[in-house]
């Protein structure tokens, strides 16, 4: 089974955004997806409490305080949304079960320090050989002075940047009908799509 872990300790960087529609692009391949949430204030849980009855399908994923996982037979992904915060026993709980890391990351220079310590952390990890991490620039404005800094800060790093996504209405308003750029018109998203090739290439690769 496949369990993405989307993860950043820094608040307010687009990990539920990341989340949820990784788990709706899982679903509209067809694959029998489980989305979970261990931050307190349960964003994927509320997420799909918004999600249509005619929507594919995303089960909720019910995490114990030790992270064991019940799933229903037949399951073939999971995605993790992780809170701010995340360190120490509790990162080494997530990572235990993880075969991908996501670490979402703003253009802004308190983000950026944030992350630097926590990919450091995840570099040295006496797991980092049995799950792969990947990076995704979130709400990049081409042409900025934040989205210059971010690009020389990732170009530093050891993993790999696998796309940025720009700063879109798109998500909100998605977001705020349970939905992700997979149940609507690709003609409404097209532009939002394009960026996702390089990113739903790595989770199937």
């Amino acid at each position: 089974m496949r369990v993405i872990v989307v993860a950043n300790p820094k608040g307010g960087v687009g990990k539920s955004t990341l989340s949820t529609n990784v788990a709706g692009y899982l679903a509209a391949q067809g694959r029998s997806v489980m989305l979970g949430d261990i931050d307190r204030q349960q964003s994927a849980r509320t997420w799909l409490g918004l999600r249509p009855s005619a929507a594919r399908v995303i089960s909720a994923w019910d995490t114990m305080e030790d992270l064991r996982v019940r799933t229903p037979k037949g399951t073939t992904d999971v995605v993790l949304d992780t809170p701010a915060g995340l360190h120490g026993k509790r990162l080494d709980e997530v990572l235990k079960i993880a075969t991908h890391v996501l670490v979402p990351l703003q253009p802004s220079i308190f983000d950026i320090h944030a992350t630097h310590d926590f990919l450091l952390r995840l570099a040295e990890h006496k797991r980092i050989q049995k799950f792969q991490v990947g990076i995704v620039g979130m709400r990049s404005r081409e042409g900025t002075i934040s989205a210059d800094q971010l690009k020389t800060f990732l170009g530093s790093q050891a993993f790999p940047v696998l796309t940025h996504l720009r700063d879109t209405q798109n998500y909100v308003h998605l977001a705020a009908k349970g939905l992700t750029l997979w149940d609507v018109a690709s003609s409404r998203v097209e532009r939002d799509l394009e960026q996702w090739r390089p990113l739903t290439a790595w989770i199937e690769g």
